[in-house]
């Protein structure tokens, strides 16, 4: 029997290979040959701690450096997830076999996709405390200065989580009622915390970011358009729609990033650029005590979700509590 299922792997393969022009036999030679991976090769491990480079000489630079490369790395994961839905694919290592392009995702594969997403983000907002309370205050305080005008603002990932989450009327500072994405593109939230509060002229930190990433993602603004993980739910079966953990996930989903991750930002934040005298100005020129807070953001994913006295609450209680 095994003699067998070896045989059937080997035509398999030469059945693969043949379609390079090389026969089997080649690559077999090129296995022999080669040498053993290593654990530090899969990974790049020598190249994966080369990435750090502090700009002063203050040790806990490395960590505040480190964290955010952890972090863009956990939004990596996230957006592989989340690409899955608006994809629509089958997971081919799952299944067993490739059944290719579904038309519609099914409740049992947006459960999967949301409960890795979730947990990956509950990873990140507990870990949190590294920036909260791993740093020298005071040290931050001056290496930050040597970072000016970059800005965690400025995580195209992030950005690109949010706009694949939801319709882009929900991510706006004011509702409009509007089909175009690139008038919903320029009302998104995140744009209005990066104006200078005496002129109201975007800063440079904002400039950078739209210099180097507005074509990208205005492009996705409109591939977003329906296929955003909202949009994916509301073409669920009716039945589908209706499943509980389904709804429950999604809740957790639009709360981890829109009240937890951000209130994580704003304890930060509070630590570390609060003191008696005067607040400190955020790297990227936004003003942290107006931008960060969920409260004030409001940006809710699916607001169809949750009751009128939750969304009138939205962040308030947490945000309150930190302040107190």
């Amino acid at each position: 029997m095994k003699e067998k299922k070896l045989i059937e792997k080997i035509h398999s393969l030469s059945k693969k290979y043949s379609a390079t022009g090389q026969d089997l036999s080649s690559y077999l030679d090129g296995l022999l040959y080669a040498d053993y991976m290593g654990y530090w090769d899969y990974i790049h491990l020598d190249t994966l701690l080369s990435l750090q480079n502090p700009k002063t000489d203050f040790p806990d630079e490395e960590i505040f450096i480190t964290y955010h490369q952890i972090t863009e790395l956990f939004f990596k994961l996230c957006l592989s997830e989340i690409e899955q839905i608006n994809k629509n694919s089958r997971n081919v290592l799952e299944t067993g076999e490739d059944l290719g392009w579904k038309k519609n995702i099914d409740s049992e594969d947006f459960i999967l996709r949301l409960e890795r997403v979730n947990r990956y983000f509950d990873n990140l907002i507990n870990s949190f405390d590294i920036m909260i309370e791993g740093m020298s205050k005071s040290e931050f305080l001056k290496f930050r200065m040597a970072l000016l005008p970059s800005s965690g603002f400025q995580s195209a990932q992030f950005r690109m989580i949010e706009i694949r989450s939801t319709k882009l009327t929900n991510l706006g500072i004011r509702k409009l009622n509007s089909d175009n994405y690139k008038k919903l593109y320029e009302n998104l939230y995140w744009k209005s915390g990066a104006h200078e509060a005496s002129t109201n002229k975007k800063t440079y930190t904002l400039k950078q970011f739209e210099k180097k990433y507005n074509k990208q993602l205005l492009k996705l603004c409109n591939k977003m358009q329906d296929k955003n993980i909202w949009t994916k739910y509301t073409n669920l079966s009716k039945s589908d729609q209706k499943n509980k953990t389904l709804i429950r996930l999604l809740k957790q989903y639009d709360y981890n990033i829109n009240i937890r991750w951000k209130l994580a930002h704003y304890k930060s934040a509070a630590k570390h650029l609060t003191n008696k005298l005067k607040d400190t100005k955020a790297t990227g020129g936004t003003n942290w005590k107006k931008y960060l807070p969920p409260k004030f953001q409001k940006i809710i994913f699916f607001p169809e979700l949750w009751t009128p006295k939750e969304k009138n609450d939205w962040g308030k209680q947490w945000v309150e509590s930190v302040i107190i």
